[in-house]
């Protein structure tokens, strides 16, 4: 992680943007595998400990509610450039109850 990515953190979180549902977001980074590493990690234990994932960037913060189950995709190209492909969706959860029956 950079500097920035570390001071970020101790900035307070009301002056974060909140992303929030009904709203898109994409954010891409470029970073060296140690950092990749060390994300994947940090999202890994949140997965394990609850229900709840929280990611946060320089300006913004993402809380998400999540369910299961977790779809992980792995694709491999062995062709010319090779390149490995992880993917990780996590659906949301939602608070709509089932109908009643009478």
């Amino acid at each position: 992680m950079t500097a920035t990515d570390t001071d970020s953190r101790d900035e307070p979180e009301d002056d974060l943007t909140l992303i929030r549902e009904g709203r898109d977001f994409e954010q891409e980074y470029r970073l060296t595998a140690a950092e990749a590493g060390r994300f994947l990690v940090e999202v890994g234990e949140q997965l394990q400990e609850g229900d709840e994932l929280t990611l946060t960037g320089d300006e913004w913060t993402l809380p998400f509610s999540f369910g299961e189950p977790v779809e992980l995709e792995v694709e491999y190209e062995g062709y010319g450039e090779r390149a490995l492909e992880i993917e990780l969706e996590i659906p949301g959860t939602t608070d709509e109850e089932a109908p009643t029956v009478e």
